[in-house]
């Protein structure tokens, strides 16, 4: 598929994870459970992306 496509779900998790440690550090929670659930999000749309890979003949 698109690596355009895999770039924004690589970019997501960084992004994610970036908000994540951020909370982490602050203490605060609100952003670091978005920090996790943009994580996750980016981490599915890369999957998708290699399961449309694999079905592409």
């Amino acid at each position: 598929m698109s690596i355009s496509k895999k770039a924004k779900g690589v970019a997501k998790t960084a992004e994610g994870k970036t908000k994540e440690t951020a909370g982490k550090i602050t203490g605060n929670k609100d952003l670091e459970l978005k920090g996790k659930a943009e994580k996750t999000q980016g981490r599915a749309r890369k999957t998708v992306e290699k399961g449309k890979d694999l079905l592409e003949p």
